[in-house]
C-alpha cells in the first residue's frame, strides 16, 4: 500500500488512534473502542452465528483476541477492517467446527425490542424484525456476511473484500443479489 494513504489513513481513522494509544497502555482508549463497537459487533455475531450465548461467547472472544495483539497491531487499515477480520476468522473458525445453531426469533426481538411503551406498535415492530430475519437467514451464507458487513458495521466495500479475502467485484456483486432477494421478499411479504 502506497505511504501516503496510509498516513491518511492513520490520521482520518480515531479508532486506529485509540487502538494505538491502547497499545502503549491508555486503558482508557480500549474502554472508548469497546463502548463504540459493543452493540455492532454483537449483533453481527449474533445475526451470523446464532443464539445468544454463542453471539456473547465469540463477542468475548473477539475482545480477547484484540488485548492479545495490541502491541502487533499495525495502523495500516481503518481499525474497524482489521477487527471484523477478526470476528469473521472466529465465524469461520467456529462454522469448521460445528454447525450453525439456528437463532430464535426471542433472542432477536430482545435484542432489537422497539423502546415503545405502546403494546401494540411493539408487537408490530417485533414482528417486522422476526420477518425480515427470516428473510436475513434465508440469504446466501456469503451474502448475508456481505450484507451484515456494509449494514452493521457500515464497512465500505472495499474493507468488506479486504475482511472477506473476497475480490472488489465480487463483494459488489454478492451484496447486490443480497439487497435484491431481500427487498423481493418485502414486497412478497406485504
Amino acid at each position: 500500500m502506497d505511504e501516503q494513504v496510509i498516513d491518511f489513513i492513520a490520521s482520518t481513522d480515531r479508532q486506529g488512534q485509540l487502538m494505538l494509544a491502547y497499545a502503549s497502555g491508555d486503558m482508557a482508549a480500549f474502554e472508548e473502542l469497546y463502548r463504540h463497537f459493543r452493540a455492532p459487533l454483537y449483533r453481527f455475531f449474533l445475526r451470523q452465528c446464532g443464539t445468544r450465548a454463542l453471539a456473547e461467547e465469540l463477542y468475548q472472544e473477539l475482545w480477547m483476541r484484540v488485548i492479545q495483539h495490541r502491541n502487533s497491531y499495525e495502523h495500516k487499515a481503518r481499525f474497524s477492517t482489521w477487527l471484523y477480520r477478526i470476528a469473521t476468522n472466529l465465524l469461520l473458525d467456529h462454522f469448521r467446527k460445528s454447525h450453525p445453531e439456528e437463532t430464535s426469533d426471542d433472542e432477536l426481538e430482545a435484542v432489537e425490542a422497539d423502546s415503545s411503551s405502546d403494546p401494540a406498535e411493539q408487537h408490530s415492530s417485533q414482528v417486522r424484525i422476526s420477518q425480515f430475519m427470516v428473510m436475513l437467514r434465508a440469504l446466501p451464507d456469503e451474502q448475508r456476511q456481505v450484507f451484515l458487513l456494509k449494514e452493521e458495521a457500515g464497512l465500505s466495500l472495499e474493507e468488506i473484500a479486504q475482511v472477506t479475502g473476497a475480490g472488489f467485484e465480487n463483494v459488489k456483486s454478492r451484496l447486490r443479489y443480497a439487497v435484491k432477494k431481500l427487498r423481493q421478499a418485502l414486497i412478497d411479504a406485504a
